[in-house]
């Protein structure tokens, strides 16, 4: 970035390098807000749940799991992107309803991925937080339509996508006027074989400094191996990643979707446990209301 492309900048009305994106332009950081939680302040927010909704039984047991043990948002995909055509894809709106249920029983307010624009009304009337996966980063009519939306919304880096891409996609929502937005790194694919991506926790220090953006870490996906997920969200805390985003499912063999890289609940207490550690040392502590009584909703 630095200010080294005034191309992206030019017939726009602001002076090169003057992205919205920059940390120049909200040198305290930005914050995003998620009913009373607060992502990008000095809490540290865990987002978590099954990669897929498959169904209200396996919803409402992944959300109290996840609850009890200090998550504060509830993660669950209604609409699938997959590779193969036929692979499950999601249970669609009545997912949504599912999800939505599982967030107010359990008191968490709920993300969920949108695929296209027609969704977003669908998604911006039942979500918390409207997440971008890592193939539509570079969707820029979605994001485009994502910029008029008040909703907070979670970009994750695509696959093969440089920093600076990263940051300009995050701009077209920016420049849209939707200022609730946070970056998430899911890592990148290399040439590595042995694990599903590679996690680039240099670009969270990197994001860090060169943006104003929340920077949450999705140690799920960048591993595909919930034996190396505890130990790369304690190295996300460390970098200074603003949160987590892990999946979590009651019976992972089970799993219509990755199950083979979430986590069991017994390895998600564990994670939960040993964060506060890690990130005392950086000034940091697990996000908590102010007051407890609070009902964490959106809506």
């Amino acid at each position: 970035m630095g200010g080294k492309r005034p191309d992206e900048t030019a017939g726009s009305g602001r002076a090169p390098g003057a992205l919205r994106v920059l940390r120049a332009e909200r040198p305290e950081g930005t914050r995003v807000r998620v009913g009373p939680v607060e992502v990008g302040g000095p809490g540290f927010v865990v987002m978590a749940g099954p990669c897929a909704v498959e169904g209200a039984e396996q919803v409402q047991h992944a959300a109290s799991v996840v609850a009890a043990a200090g998550a504060h948002v509830l993660r669950g995909g209604v609409f699938k992107p997959r590779t193969s055509p036929y692979a499950f894809q999601g249970m669609g709106e009545p997912g949504l309803h599912v999800l939505a249920e599982a967030g107010r029983r359990h008191g968490l307010p709920i993300i969920s991925e949108v695929m296209e624009s027609a969704q977003i009304p669908l998604m911006e009337a039942s979500t918390d937080i409207l997440q971008v996966g890592a193939r539509n980063m570079q969707n820029y009519s979605l994001l485009r339509a994502l910029g008029k939306v008040r909703k907070p919304v979670l970009l994750k880096r695509g696959l093969s996508a440089t920093l600076q891409e990263w940051l300009l996609a995050a701009e077209y929502i920016l420049d849209g006027g939707n200022e609730q937005v946070m970056l998430c790194e899911r890592g990148i694919r290399t040439f590595e074989t042995e694990l599903r991506n590679t996690l680039d926790l240099a670009a969270v220090a990197w994001a860090k400094q060169r943006s104003h953006l929340p920077v949450i870490v999705d140690p799920s996906h960048a591993t595909g191996d919930p034996a190396l997920i505890l130990p790369m969200s304690l190295a996300a805390a460390a970098a200074g990643a603003d949160g987590l985003l892990i999946e979590v499912h009651p019976k992972p063999e089970q799993a219509m979707c990755d199950g083979h890289q979430a986590l069991t609940p017994e390895r998600f207490e564990t994670l939960m446990r040993r964060l506060p550690a890690v990130l005392d040392a950086v000034d940091r502590h697990l996000w908590r209301p102010e007051n407890p009584a609070q009902v964490v909703r959106a809506r």
